[in-house]
């Protein structure tokens, strides 16, 4: 299906890797022209030249930590007028103790992934608005909505991020900018796969089998975590000319883990 995109130009930030990285190459597929941001530079140039090689796409390097303001400043000077704006970043480690989650631990996570995505689309809404066509993804986290101990730091954070995009999602769908965020739980990251690695290396088992140990323990229907591509697709499909009257959605991807009717 072609979805109406080709020759839009997207800034992908935290896209040297994962779900971002997935969501570039998705989007490079459907003829979009990416600003790619990332803190990490080798990564994200192999990355963007990878991508550009095997789509044709014109994929951009922004060595930046979108956390910042001089982050931000440089990579909207990069593409100021973006059509399509997707956020993503390295989640903040797990918290398996709440009381355990320092002053430094709240500001660091709030900054990423609360303060960082609200001022890029203060930065950008307006003018989609105006251009009359514009999309904003956000890619958050299943514990958004389904609050949990081990997520407190990621989930608090994203799900007030949920809330202030469906509140603007509302005020600028008349002027065709649509707004919505993904929810995905367990996926195959750079993230995770270090993570997991480590867990999996203290008690003498394979990273396979810690996967699949978590997986029952957290009652995961489809018994194995996701592929980043996953997400990515879907990154694409919300960016879409077809999801022109989809907004204010907040889609959970997680393989049946959590139970909702709605």
């Amino acid at each position: 299906m072609d979805l109406g995109i080709r020759g839009r130009k997207a800034i992908v930030n935290g896209g040297s890797a994962g779900m971002g990285r997935s969501a570039v190459l998705s989007l490079a597929r459907e003829g979009v022209e990416c600003f790619v941001s990332a803190r990490t530079e080798d990564r994200l140039v192999k990355a963007c030249a990878q991508i550009a090689a095997e789509t044709g796409a014109k994929v951009h390097p922004i060595c930046a930590d979108h956390s910042t303001e001089a982050g931000r400043e440089q990579i909207l000077a990069a593409c100021p007028e973006p059509d399509i704006l997707v956020g993503t970043c390295s989640p903040p480690p797990m918290t398996p103790d709440y009381r355990a989650i320092s002053e430094q631990d709240w500001r660091e996570a709030i900054d990423i992934s609360l303060l960082s995505p609200v001022a890029f689309m203060r930065a950008t809404v307006d003018g989609m608005a105006q251009r009359g066509w514009g999309r904003v993804v956000n890619i958050a986290t299943v514990a958004a909505k389904y609050p949990g101990e081990i997520r407190a730091l990621s989930g608090s954070t994203r799900a007030a991020l949920a809330n202030y995009c469906v509140a603007v999602s509302k005020v600028v769908a008349k002027h065709n900018v649509i707004i919505n965020n993904l929810l995905p739980g367990m996926h195959h990251s750079a993230f995770v796969e270090k993570q997991f690695n480590e867990r999996a290396a203290a008690k003498g088992i394979t990273y396979e089998e810690e996967v699949a140990q978590f997986s029952r323990e957290w009652r995961i229907a489809a018994e194995r975590f996701g592929d980043c591509d996953d997400v990515g697709d879907m990154v694409a499909v919300f960016c879409s000319q077809q999801a022109n009257y989809i907004t204010g959605q907040s889609l959970v991807i997680d393989g049946g883990a959590t139970t909702s009717v709605f």
